[in-house]
């Protein structure tokens, strides 16, 4: 004879659709009797003339069937070998690759809930749709930094990464010191280098992507020079650069992060990652391919673009200023004088305006009518490259909305 493990409300729907079978209630009494709807209460009577009570055992409950010793196993692994850290879709997944055991996300909650180690949440409520996604790749990249503690006792760092609007696909992802001009160039050059040129940027107002400096009664700020060294480059490149006006308007990047800062974190302490060298080999060979083909949607519109030949991406991605030239056929910048040499076209520049741009590893390049007239380097204990990066690493602490 075949035994089932039942609850008093299964109990209860047997005797009373018993009764109803037997011609002592009415179809209507007996839904009201079991709390459902009448058409369900259809549905549990030709269950219950098919399978019995086999039929009438709710089909929804979550560790029915399991054996205890599984499910003490279960219970021990989030106690003792993912430290109660793991969220339980996580965990669930990890008991699968790691333990071999295969148990629906439900029954998991529902055995580690009753052995009272997880509380039932609350579910937020919705005020808003979400903004419905680009319909293609390379339409809409969301870029973004968050400073978190990403590995145990080593301090905060910023994860800047950037996001496909259209697949939720991570673009770009890596560990810094800094959220600097500099360190967020890098990611956008490498998404151009890897993808091609997408059309548009969606950012915060972080002082890098947008000026904070406005006109005024004393003073005067031209157009020119209230684009930052980020807005010029992708104006070089026909990048549209789209500001946030909050946190929540970049939504799916936010999400990413809420997902990045409970999985990323647990998978490293997992794997005994102990320090952000090793981080960053492990975010971009390992974790990100891994994210975005379990999380990344499917599009097959693809709107990035060739990047042009003739288009110099360590010369776009530059910081700018302008320059006048002295009488001695010489520049001044960062406290030391550049000589420039007399060229095909032109055999001195006094009095001329120069254009200079330089890198992050200090190479500088000084233009003239947007053509390169010198390619050098600053010497490596220049004051001034070293006080700018230790002001803009004291820049980069500040919080933006």
């Amino acid at each position: 004879m075949e035994r089932y493990e039942v609850t008093m409300k299964e109990i209860t729907r047997y005797k009373v659709i018993k009764k109803w079978e037997e011609g002592k209630v009415r179809g209507k009494e007996v839904s009201v009797l079991l709390g459902i709807s009448y058409r369900q209460a259809l549905r549990l009577r030709r269950r219950f003339r098919h399978e019995g009570m086999k039929g009438l055992i709710d089909r929804r409950s979550g560790h029915r069937g399991i054996r205890d010793e599984v499910k003490r196993e279960v219970v021990r692994l989030f106690k003792e070998v993912y430290g109660s850290r793991f969220n339980i879709l996580h965990f669930k997944e990890k008991l699968e690759e790691e333990h071999g055991i295969s148990i629906s996300y439900e029954k998991v909650r529902q055995i580690l809930i009753e052995a009272g180690i997880h509380r039932v949440k609350m579910r937020r409520r919705r005020y808003r749709k979400r903004r419905r996604r680009m319909p293609g790749r390379g339409m809409l990249i969301q870029m973004d930094t968050s400073e978190h503690e990403w590995i145990e006792g080593l301090g905060r760092k910023h994860l800047i990464c950037m996001i496909d609007d259209a697949t939720g696909e991570i673009v770009y992802g890596r560990f810094e010191d800094t959220d600097s001009t500099f360190t967020n160039m890098a990611g956008i050059k490498e998404v151009i280098k890897r993808k091609g040129v997408f059309y548009a940027l969606y950012v915060d107002r972080a002082s890098h992507f947008t000026t904070t400096r406005k006109g005024g009664i004393h003073y005067d700020v031209r157009e020119e020079q209230g684009m930052t060294n980020i807005e010029k480059a992708l104006d070089e490149l026909g990048i549209t650069l789209i500001k946030a006006n909050s946190p929540q308007a970049k939504g799916r990047i936010e999400r990413a992060f809420r997902t990045l800062q409970d999985r990323l974190i647990n998978e490293m302490w997992i794997k005994g990652i102990k320090d952000y060298k090793e981080a960053n080999r492990y975010l971009q060979r390992t974790f990100i391919p891994f994210y975005n083909k379990k999380y990344a949607k499917k599009v097959k519109e693809c709107f990035y673009r060739p990047l042009p030949e003739d288009i110099d991406l360590n010369l776009v991605f530059t910081k700018r200023t302008v320059r006048r030239v002295n009488k001695d056929n010489t520049v001044s910048f960062m406290g030391e004088k550049i000589q420039l040499m007399p060229t095909g076209k032109k055999l001195n520049f006094v009095r001329a305006e120069v254009e200079i741009r330089w890198s992050h590893k200090e190479y500088i390049w000084i233009l003239y009518n947007g053509n390169v007239i010198l390619k050098t380097k600053l010497s490596k204990k220049n004051k001034k490259a070293l006080k700018e990066k230790k002001i803009e690493k004291l820049l980069s602490q500040r919080r933006y909305v």
